[in-house]
C-alpha cells in the first residue's frame, strides 16, 4: 500500500475536457469561416447556442459544458499566463 496521501482532482480532468471541447469549436468555427473569439464570446454572453455551427458537431459540444465552468476554466487560465 501507499504511505503517502494521494491528491485526485477531479478539476483537472473537467479542466481538459473543456480544453479540448474548446479547440474542436474554435477550429470548426475557423473551418466555416467565423471569427471564432467573436462567436464564442457570444454564445457566452447569452448562452444563444445558435453563434455556434452545427459543423463537426461543435454546437452540441459546447452544449455539454457549463457555462460558469467555462467561464471559470477562461479566467484561470488568463490570470495564470
Amino acid at each position: 500500500m501507499h504511505d503517502k496521501t494521494m491528491i485526485f482532482s477531479i478539476s483537472d480532468n473537467k479542466d481538459e475536457s473543456i480544453r479540448t471541447i474548446l479547440t474542436t469549436v474554435y477550429k470548426a468555427l475557423e473551418e466555416k469561416g467565423y471569427n471564432p473569439i467573436n462567436q464564442i464570446v457570444g454564445y457566452i454572453l447569452s448562452e444563444d447556442p445558435t453563434y455556434i455551427t452545427t459543423h463537426k458537431n461543435a454546437r452540441s459540444l459546447i452544449r455539454k459544458i457549463d457555462r460558469d465552468d467555462l467561464l471559470e476554466v477562461l479566467l484561470n487560465h488568463y490570470l495564470q499566463n
